[in-house]
């Protein structure tokens, strides 16, 4: 994003930059810049200083209080020591003076984004650290171990089959990860998640004008994991018109933007999972049987924590140590007896529910160790009354969302968190509900 009140400037930076192959927002002002940044998300920020109503270092302010981490390049034609050294005590990576050389501009951008990136890739691995290892000993994991270090070197599609919350994105970054493409990029996207009329823009990307809403141009995630690997979770509710486009593009890597006319390219490794029964989607017509072939070169199935209840404790042990240290808890331990009744539970959402539960044990239980009495707290009851009593105080709106929020959640727990048929019990579309979970703070993925 570039910000400045020269349109002048805007438009020479503009078309230099997009010389280069970056692609650029502009915005006249401070405060239309924080409006853009409130639905678009950018890599970098180079900024004038002085602007009218709010300057550049107002601007880096309040942007700090927004994204601490977005990196920023200060410019100035009126620049000085005391203005430098405050604009990197709010963060600026870097300070140019006007006029600005294009050819040490565009090597700054370079370092910034080379920068950011790096910093992204290092805080998520941090963040994540061991979140993507594959935990248990249990025959059904080491045999998927097994199979995931022979499949990983042979450059071939993958279809992962599994229940919700079983692991299957572990599984493709497990994958990944031991694959000829581990330094490339790994890029997932869920078909459920995104509406069927922009999935063929998530995919290939859009030109500038394409659609309403198209203000720049966008690059796909076909484009975004080239060199790496794709993965399409629950491509078993991909729409079928889609289906035939995906086809194409894994025939032969060659797609084209929405609203574009240049052929691209990508070489993509692709990697897909579904909950579902593809045998039985194709015998309905409901998925495509070539497009089956095309992806499941090689299938790996995912086993359901009832058939692994060996692994309970060691999953246990993990994820309590994982909250621990995110929310900078007191380390604690479960009892044998509490143990033994995790193990003992039906677990239909699988690892994630385990997860789920373990974290509300650590925050509802007092003692250390945890005991069987506080896991009984914490599950959830195997069936709800006809009729919860309801809060005698409280807005009508605040009522209102609480109420739609335990039944949307109930839905998605009956469905074992397929939208589709839980949009459908509601008799909802299924766009609307991603919509209201939005608007509740109902995250689909831990449900």
């Amino acid at each position: 994003m570039i910000v400045d009140d020269d349109p002048g400037t805007l438009e020479s930076l503009s078309r230099a930059f997009a010389l280069e192959g970056l692609t650029t927002l502009s915005a006249s002002s401070a405060a239309r810049a924080l409006e853009r940044l409130e639905t678009e998300r950018v890599d970098a920020i180079l900024t004038d200083v002085v602007m009218p109503e709010m300057d550049g270092l107002a601007f880096l302010e309040k942007l700090r209080e927004r994204d601490p981490e977005v990196p920023v390049v200060v410019m100035s034609g009126q620049a000085n020591l005391d203005m430098a050294v405050r604009a990197t005590r709010l963060g600026a990576l870097d300070f140019v003076e006007k006029p600005v050389g294009l050819e040490r501009l565009l090597v700054t951008l370079r370092n910034v984004l080379r920068l950011g990136r790096l910093e992204r890739e290092n805080r998520d691995l941090r963040r994540d650290g061991d979140a993507f290892e594959i935990l248990g000993q249990s025959g059904g994991i080491e045999k998927l171990r097994e199979l995931i270090g022979r499949a990983a070197p042979a450059d071939v599609p993958i279809l992962v089959l599994g229940e919700n919350g079983t692991g299957k994105e572990l599984v493709a970054r497990a994958v990944h990860a031991a694959s000829g493409r581990r330094e490339g990029p790994f890029v997932p996207m869920n078909c459920a998640a995104v509406p069927a009329e922009l999935i063929e823009s998530e995919l290939f990307g859009h030109e500038k004008g394409a659609f309403t809403g198209a203000a720049a141009q966008r690059r796909g995630l076909f484009e975004q994991a080239d060199g790496g690997t794709l993965f399409l979770d629950e491509i078993g509710d991909m729409p079928a018109a889609m289906q035939a486009k995906l086809l194409r593009v894994l025939q032969d890597g060659r797609f084209t933007r929405v609203g574009g006319a240049s052929v691209l390219q990508a070489d993509v490794r692709v990697i897909s999972a579904t909950n579902r029964d593809v045998d039985a989607l194709v015998a309905e017509g409901r998925f495509r049987e070539d497009l089956l072939y095309r992806i499941n070169t090689l299938s790996l199935r995912t086993p359901p924590l009832r058939e692994r209840r060996e692994d309970v404790d060691r999953l246990v042990a993990h994820f309590a140590d994982a909250a621990a240290r995110r929310n900078r808890w007191r380390a604690r331990r479960f009892s044998d007896e509490a143990l033994t009744l995790l193990r003992q539970q039906p677990w239909r959402g699988n690892v994630r529910e385990l997860r789920n539960v373990v974290e509300r044990i650590l925050i509802l239980a007092e003692g250390d160790p945890i005991g069987a009495e506080d896991v009984r707290t914490a599950l959830p009851p195997a069936t709800k009354p006809a009729a919860a009593a309801l809060p005698t105080e409280g807005a009508l709106r605040d009522l209102v969302d609480a109420f739609e929020r335990d039944v949307i959640r109930e839905r998605l727990r009956v469905h074992a968190g397929h939208v589709t048929k839980a949009a459908k019990s509601l008799d909802l579309e299924r766009s609307h509900l991603y919509k209201k979970c939005r608007q509740l703070g109902i995250d689909i993925r831990e449900e």
